[in-house]
């Protein structure tokens, strides 16, 4: 089974509440070494993000003449230059993931928002942890040997399923290399898409030789 977020995420998070002051957020991203960090509210719902650039905007423009403010590709700097609490510097609203969603969708999610790190939260909201780019990598960490057997036990042989006889499954620095003939064409393919899928599969190489005769074999197709 894939890894959901949940499994890899930490429950020790460094958040701040709405009202937290400039100069305290400052000191605990540098006390934590940190980047950013969640803003709750009262009821520890994450309300935004606060982070290293969001800080530096108030630094960096502070004093600046307002119609210099009005080409900046960030709508909300203007704000953040008079802002001097989490609420009012924050990046809103934030880009949280919940517990029960897979690895690979909080890395997409990670990708398409640009984002290093993402809250999890629960169904109301409510801060729970945090899972980061780090985190999400570490489900490669696997072990060649594990993904073999996965890829033969639980695929080929529980899934499909197969005689894993009729298969030839090599793993190497996570990249799975399968050689074989299955029945159809068809069966073959989905077997490289599960592969694909497994966690810790860094890459598939398709030796398969697939059924010429086959009408789904995709050189058959017109």
């Amino acid at each position: 089974m894939n890894a959901i977020v949940k499994d890899v995420m930490s429950t020790h998070v460094v958040a701040v509440r709405q009202n937290a002051t400039f100069k305290e957020m400052a000191a605990r991203l540098r006390e934590h070494r940190v980047s950013a960090f969640p803003v709750i509210d009262d009821d520890n719902k994450v309300i935004g993000v606060v982070s290293e650039t969001d800080l530096l905007a108030k630094e960096a423009l502070e004093g600046t003449v307002p119609w210099t403010l009005q080409g900046l590709p960030r709508q909300h700097v203007p704000s953040q230059v008079n802002g001097v609490t989490a609420v009012e510097l924050m990046t809103k609203p934030a880009v949280t993931i919940g517990p029960d969603k897979s690895v690979t969708d909080a890395a997409r999610l990670m990708f398409n928002m640009r984002v290093k790190r993402l809250p999890v939260v629960s169904d109301d909201g409510t801060l729970i942890g945090i899972v980061t780019r780090s985190d999400v990598l570490s489900v490669y960490s696997r072990p060649d040997a594990q993904i073999q057997q996965q890829v033969i036990q639980n695929l080929i042989l529980g899934t499909f399923p197969y005689d894993p006889d009729s298969f030839t499954v090599t793993v190497k620095d996570g990249i799975v290399t399968i050689e074989g003939t299955p029945e159809t064409s068809r069966v073959g393919l989905d077997i490289i898409d599960a592969i694909r899928h497994t966690e810790g599969v860094v890459a598939v190489r398709d030796r398969i030789s697939y059924p010429l005769q086959s009408p789904q074999h995709p050189t058959a197709l017109s």
